[in-house]
């Protein structure tokens, strides 16, 4: 009899505790955005590199717009009607040289992109994070430099996009 007792006293124990774990699940959703924000404004980028490329801040805004339009967590609005902002400033566009082969010769360059970025909550009025942000693409020095260059532009704001992107829905 005490033997049954001892047992069932065991099962009640174990069910407890079962129920407990059970109640402290994670979920993981890919994004931490709170909440009570739905919608987000992106103006467009101020250039103050100095770098005279004419189109970098443009294509840096729609960039950074499509990243936030394909990861579906904030909605794009008009800045009157946004929950939050994220205002953002090209700093400087530098380049280096990455790789030199013999005879002193660069090959390869690299381009660094650095972006000051402002992230801003109205509903709880406050500043969520002002950072700075850098990323980089290799370019040859040899063949259609323009062209390569060109795309060492592109390259690098697709990757500090994705990084801004990143540093909003996932940072809280």
């Amino acid at each position: 009899m005490f033997y049954k007792v001892k047992k069932y006293k065991n099962i009640v124990i174990l069910s407890f505790i079962a129920i407990i774990l059970s109640s402290c699940a994670y979920s993981f959703t890919g994004s931490s955005v709170p909440n009570h924000l739905k919608t987000i404004a992106i103006p467009f980028a101020v250039d103050r590199s100095g770098s005279g490329e004419p189109n970098m801040a443009d294509n840096f805004t729609s960039t950074l717009i499509e990243k936030f339009i394909s990861d579906n967590s904030l909605a794009i609005t008009d800045k009157s009607k946004s929950d939050a902002l994220l205002d953002c400033t090209i700093n400087s566009i530098s380049e280096s040289p990455n790789i030199i082969q013999g005879g002193e010769t660069v090959s390869t360059i690299r381009l660094t992109i650095n972006a000051r970025v402002i992230y801003k909550d109205f509903v709880l009025k406050k500043t969520v994070f002002e950072k700075n942000f850098s990323d980089y693409a290799d370019y040859s020095n040899n063949g259609d430099v323009y062209t390569n260059r060109n795309n060492a532009i592109t390259e690098a704001i697709e990757k500090l996009s994705e990084e801004i992107l990143l540093a909003v829905v996932s940072d809280w």
